[in-house]
């Protein structure tokens, strides 16, 4: 069953393939025993490998068991949660927090249970697949505009005559590192009653000294912005979390379906991603580590004329010719010691190399991959 279409992925060199590494999460890891530099990481802030987060995640693990046992509404939730939940409201400067079991289930649970068959959906057509994906399940008429381009936005909010109206948006985006026009976006929704909706998965604990895109902006939260963040990325744990208003959390409870009905998270992750959220906000030079970091890789890029573009965070893509060339170039790099897999085709429209930095990287792990990118200029592959 299946043999012909996969068969024919593979031909088109769309095939993907997992593989599992032998160690820790971490700036260098290991894969088939052989040790390599990292850059496919979201552990932006090298978080889930502290010594600090691990040790509290432990002592929950000992003191609380594995498994929550049960779902957030029954029994499954624990002071440790509802603790994270405040914990995250201080950090989001938010009334509430409600906690998830990871950004798809966020977004496939929130984007349904804040609309209906009277409401419409302005989404951006670079948004995360699990944003299309709540989008779908909604029971609201979707509209979706052009890639940052707030003045198509506004002519198309401008035509709907729906009870509600929503702007849904990433607010980094994962494949190409650029950031929303979140100011733009909020005066739109402002004017026309709308509920601005983002999902701040690749901006939590990077933008804004960690604070988040909320934060970069300049902005303050208020009634109609609902943010979504994950803690399995900069946080280094695992999970997600809508930070809002006390009526859209209690809402949630009641009409998400993704939350009402999964088994909560574990203790011990819970009590992980606690510690490491108190470490962004005391130490933002962890933060900064990482921005540093991703400066002297964009002025090396740039130094081999390697268009990094429209990178504007620790997300960098390299774009290539054609899903060979990103295979081949990724192969290349791996032969290196350097692990930075191809990206194609339907996750991204265009194949491309996409790095990632770390507050973990070293000097020379950075130069290791300038070194290993001018090899492969040098020999044609880009």
């Amino acid at each position: 069953m299946f043999e012909d279409e996969l068969k024919e992925i593979e031909r088109a060199g769309l095939l993907r393939k997992i593989k599992d590494r032998q160690s820790m999460a971490g700036p260098e890891i290991v894969i088939d025993g052989k040790r390599l530099i990292n850059f496919s990481s979201n552990d932006y802030l090298s978080l889930a490998s502290s010594p600090e987060v691990i040790r509290k995640a432990e002592k929950a693990l000992i003191e609380q068991g594995l498994g929550a046992g049960a779902s957030r509404l029954l029994s499954g939730g624990t002071q440790a949660h509802r603790a994270l939940e405040r914990l995250l409201c201080e950090f989001k400067s938010t009334e509430s927090a409600l906690l998830f079991n990871s950004g798809y289930a966020a977004n496939t649970g929130v984007i349904p249970a804040i609309t209906d068959s009277d409401t419409a959906i302005f989404s951006d057509e670079l948004n995360h697949a699990s944003i299309i994906d709540g989008c779908r399940l909604s029971r609201a008429e979707v509209y979706v505009y052009r890639h940052k381009d707030t003045e198509e936005l506004k002519k198309l909010i401008g035509t709907s005559k729906k009870r509600r109206k929503v702007i849904v948006t990433d607010t980094v985006f994962s494949m190409d590192g650029d950031i929303a026009p979140l100011s733009e976006l909020r005066e739109i929704a402002d004017q026309e009653g709308a509920i601005l909706y983002i999902d701040d998965a690749h901006g939590t604990g990077v933008l804004g000294n960690g604070r988040g895109a909320l934060t970069h902006f300049g902005m303050e939260p208020q009634e109609n912005i609902i943010q979504m963040g994950t803690l399995s990325k900069a946080i280094g744990a695992f999970g997600a979390f809508v930070a809002a208003n006390n009526s859209i959390t209690k809402w949630l409870i009641n009409t998400a379906r993704s939350l009402i009905f999964s088994t909560a998270l574990p203790p011990s992750v819970v009590e992980g991603a606690a510690e490491a959220v108190r470490i962004i906000m005391k130490h933002p030079e962890r933060v900064k580590g990482l921005w540093k970091n991703r400066q002297h890789l964009i002025e090396g890029l740039h130094s081999l004329g390697i268009d990094t573009s429209p990178s504007e965070t620790p997300i960098i893509p390299i774009r290539v010719k054609s899903n060979d060339s990103a295979l081949k170039i990724s192969s290349f790099l791996l032969n290196r010691g350097i692990y930075a897999p191809a990206i194609r085709p339907p996750t991204v429209p265009t194949p491309r190399i996409r790095v990632t930095v770390v507050y973990g990287h070293t000097m020379e792990h950075l130069q290791r991959l300038l070194d290993a990118l001018l090899e492969a200029k040098k020999c044609g592959l880009l």
